[in-house]
């Protein structure tokens, strides 16, 4: 007999106090549990049932056998139910936590899409500006920019983006225009102020010797389109990303503050859960996002 069906005999025999009652839930024969049960006390060579005329219970040993069946019988329906669930359309809430500029610039104007190909999809999306613990704080994915940190968390690179260090044309006028890393401790400049890291910038000089500027900054303020906003008001220089400050590039509002640095570049990834499988609802918004964001680039927003 197959084991895993003697195992379930058995297991439902305990669960519900008696073969009557197994074999209504199993969906067979009262006799063809019994036969089961009788089978694997054969094969195991040991007595796992008491059974009198008023009840059946497991034996010390049997209560033992009982304890790492259910576990197997658990583990047996959960893969069923996740091999189901992978070949299953798309469905459920879907958590994802998101940088506040970059959710709200880029995330945001596709999200009707993605509803739209899939319905039976809710999307729950938390800006904000911090590394959220995926597991558990109960998301199911999360968009990061720049360098990953090392976690078991699998990653997928949408894009890239550039980050420079960019101020409105009637700032230069005001204070000149630096040319060189060393300059900025001479300039007014624009932070972030959520970094864990403080004030500093990372930079990298001509020669390829990666440097870093810790000055204290004019303003302060935990949102880059703030600072985006104020960098174009001729408030100071601001280092911000491309996805950012692109626009503004284009129309002549900023410049770049020294042009001639390397460019400093970052990915942009999509992180979720470990695992062997993906759910179908993440899957899908990874390939949407990879859709969405194929025609982006470090110097295209």
């Amino acid at each position: 007999m197959d084991r895993l069906t003697e195992m379930e005999a058995f297991a439902n025999v305990v669960d519900q106090g008696g073969f009557t009652d197994a074999a209504k839930k199993m969906g067979i024969s009262k006799s063809a549990v019994s036969k089961h049960v009788s089978s694997l006390e054969a094969r195991l060579g040991a007595r796992l049932l008491n059974r009198t005329t008023r009840r059946v219970s497991p034996t010390e040993i049997g209560l033992a056998y009982y304890d790492r069946a259910r576990r197997v019988l658990n583990d047996a329906g959960e893969a069923d139910a996740l091999v189901t669930s992978m070949q299953s359309e798309p469905s459920g809430l879907l958590r994802i936590s998101v940088a506040t500029d970059f959710g709200v610039n880029h995330l945001s104007p596709v999200l009707s899409d993605f509803l739209s190909d899939f319905p039976e999809i809710t999307v729950n999306m938390v800006l904000n500006n911090r590394y959220v613990e995926l597991i558990s704080e109960g998301f199911d994915l999360a968009v990061r920019i720049g360098d990953l940190e090392d976690s078991t968390l699998r990653a997928r690179k949408l894009t890239e983006t550039n980050k420079r260090m960019i101020a409105a044309p009637s700032y230069f006028e005001k204070y000149g225009r630096p040319q060189k890393i060393d300059d900025l401790n001479e300039h007014k400049l624009l932070h972030y102020s959520n970094q864990p890291s403080g004030n500093v910038w990372k930079l990298t000089a001509p020669s390829g010797e990666k440097r870093q500027v810790r000055t204290a900054g004019w303003l302060s303020v935990n949102d880059g389109q703030s600072l985006l906003n104020a960098a174009i008001s001729g408030l100071g220089i601001a280092y911000l990303p491309s996805y950012l400050y692109s626009g503004a590039l284009h129309k002549g509002l900023v410049e770049d503050a020294i042009p001639t640095l390397p460019v400093e570049t970052q990915g942009i990834y999509a992180v979720y859960p470990p695992g062997r499988f993906t759910q179908p609802k993440v899957r899908a918004f990874i390939d949407f996002l990879v859709h969405a964001f194929a025609d982006k680039g470090p110097t295209n927003w």
